[in-house]
């Protein structure tokens, strides 16, 4: 079962974070910019949320809010879980599953190093099959 160390290792580096005090529509614009699910919102090194596009659809379109005026901080996830580059594979599903998230922070001695997504781990657990099926089918 891999790491979260080894997941991160197959991702091109970095995150995209935004600040609470930014408009909803500048995470907006970023999201879709760099194609991305979530972002996390940061306050200089620390992590204070996470906003995804659903925070977005579940708190801000639905409740009549606009986008141009609602901060980040108003609709974020925060606090927000995180794993470290030492838990597996299968603890982030596990956590991902329980707390029906689709991305998680990674930190290491309390800064954020990395970002995962539930289609990160979908591509690794499938290609730990095709890497199984090929040892088996060697076998004979």
């Amino acid at each position: 079962m891999n790491s979260v160390k080894d997941l991160l290792a197959t991702k091109p580096g970095g995150f995209w974070s935004i600040s609470p005090h930014s408009k909803v529509i500048e995470a907006l614009r970023l999201l879709s910019e760099k194609n991305v699910g979530a972002l996390l919102v940061m306050e200089g090194d620390a992590l204070v949320g996470i906003l995804s596009e659903r925070d977005y659809a579940r708190k801000v379109a639905l409740m009549g809010k606009t986008a141009m005026d609602t901060p980040v901080s108003d609709i974020m996830v925060s606090p927000v879980v995180t794993v470290t580059l030492q838990q597996t594979q299968e603890d982030c599903m596990t956590i991902m599953t329980e707390k029906r998230m689709r991305h998680l922070p990674v930190v290491n001695n309390g800064r954020v190093v990395g970002l995962l997504s539930i289609g990160d781990l979908v591509k690794s657990v499938i290609q730990e099959q095709q890497e199984t099926i090929q040892r088996l089918y060697n076998r004979f």
